[in-house]
């Protein structure tokens, strides 16, 4: 079924009455995986094998259809993938679908808009994490980018001079949902976002009210400090967050194992999260960008050397065959607490890249200094009228005990074309 749809949508982006209003492009991919041989799930792996899932390589069919039809607005995303061992998968959702107009004047006053449906929002000033991003909470640093799925949402956004407002209801249908239903960006909530243009400065205030995790505010600055440097900073401070939570273990007989997954995720107390960076762009368009981040949301360093101490205990008992399919469930689960933004709370970017001729290499190092763990990524785009070529490559390391060391997947690459239509 897939393919037929891929092929209806490049035929609707060549044929479509109102091509100005209409794009989309095609991109074929493969994904390049190197499974890790540290961290709990190679452990549960040679305990059990076949506990975790092992990373595979991919090949990917990606295709896109864009456009508007009078006040309403369509993003229309396609995937198909066949994972190495025969494994297939495919998709089909509206990255956006949304109708928009001006407010009546007589309600909220001249140059107010109106926005109802499925929508992106990305706000904030940082490349590598943003604190503000409240409405769209856009997973940052992926590999290989693609295309943001917005959430449905009601919004109001007025412009002036030297100003904006935009006040969102994202999630409504959420409302009065269950926490497990509504975590993070899924999560029923009021933001708003003001803005000001002030010489050579853009100032942002953010303000959030979520049903669970209650108020938050926020500030960002982006300044041009002259014509090659420029220097953001971003600040979030909120009464209440979700992440992730241990339940007591041991379990029984003093050993470390649970009756069920002692991670959870949870509606935590206050927290903070702030960023700091400053870009340097020569004219020959070599940039440099130097990021530092704090992210109060995600586990505390206690938090990770108890993860790692449970850990430690649990390999122990490897020795111990009667044990060791319960073992490998155990192991499986530690890597529960991996599905944050953020591993540790503290980090640093570098990234350096280059564009001439249609040519963009692109180096980047992250740090997280609590356990020198670090990701190297390499990449390199070629960019036409309508084609774009890249590929790239990112390599975890460190010290055997750092997070970032123990991920599944031990290096990841890929290749893609991407043609617009």
């Amino acid at each position: 079924m897939l393919p037929s749809l891929l092929a209806l949508a490049l035929h609707a982006g060549v044929h479509a009455q109102t091509p100005s209003a209409w794009n989309g492009e095609l991109r074929a991919h493969v994904e390049l995986q190197r499974a890790n041989g540290r961290g709990p799930l190679a452990q549960a792996n040679r305990v059990a094998p076949g506990t975790a899932a092992a990373p595979r390589d991919a090949a990917v069919a990606e295709a896109g259809l864009r456009g508007q039809l009078r006040i309403v607005s369509a993003d229309l995303h396609l995937r198909q993938e066949r994972r190495e061992g025969g494994a297939h998968a495919q998709d089909a959702r509206l990255n956006e679908l949304h109708a928009g107009g001006e407010a009546p004047a007589a309600l909220l006053g001249e140059g107010v808009q109106w926005n109802a449906g499925k929508k992106v929002v990305a706000w904030d000033v940082g490349h590598g994490f943003r604190p503000n991003d409240v409405v769209q909470v856009e997973p940052r640093r992926q590999l290989l980018p693609s295309r943001p799925e917005g959430r449905p949402l009601l919004q109001l956004e007025g412009f002036s001079l030297d100003g904006a407002w935009t006040l969102v209801w994202a999630n409504p249908h959420h409302l009065n949902a269950r926490a497990g239903e509504a975590r993070r960006g899924e999560e029923s909530a009021l933001a708003l976002r003001a803005y000001r243009h002030a010489g050579a400065a853009d100032w942002h205030g953010f303000i959030r009210w979520g049903e669970r995790t209650q108020g938050s505010v926020g500030a960002a600055l982006a300044w041009v400090v002259s014509d090659a440097v420029e220097f953001h900073a971003s600040a979030r401070w909120m009464r209440r967050h979700d992440g992730f939570a241990l339940d007591a273990v041991p379990g029984a007989g003093g050993l470390p194992v649970a009756g069920a997954n002692p991670w959870r995720e949870a509606t935590l107390g206050a927290a903070s999260q702030w960023l700091l960076g400053v870009t340097w762009t020569h004219a020959s368009q070599l940039s440099v960008l130097a990021e530092l981040w704090h992210d109060g949301t995600t586990l505390a360093d206690a938090a990770w050397d108890a993860w790692s101490a449970r850990g430690a205990a649990l390999s122990a008992l490897g020795n111990q065959p009667a044990l060791r399919p319960a073992l490998a469930g155990q192991l499986a689960w530690q890597s529960t607490p991996w599905n944050a933004q953020n591993l540790r709370r503290d980090a640093a970017l570098l990234r350096v890249s280059w564009r001439h001729e249609g040519w963009e290499p692109v180096a980047e190092l992250l740090v997280n200094p609590a356990d020198r763990g670090h990701a190297l990524t390499a990449s390199l785009a070629w960019q036409g009228d309508r084609w774009r070529l890249e590929g790239g490559l990112r390599q975890y390391g460190g010290p055997s005990d750092a997070l970032l060391a123990q991920l599944p997947a031990r290096r990841t690459g890929y290749l893609a074309a991407t043609v617009a239509f």
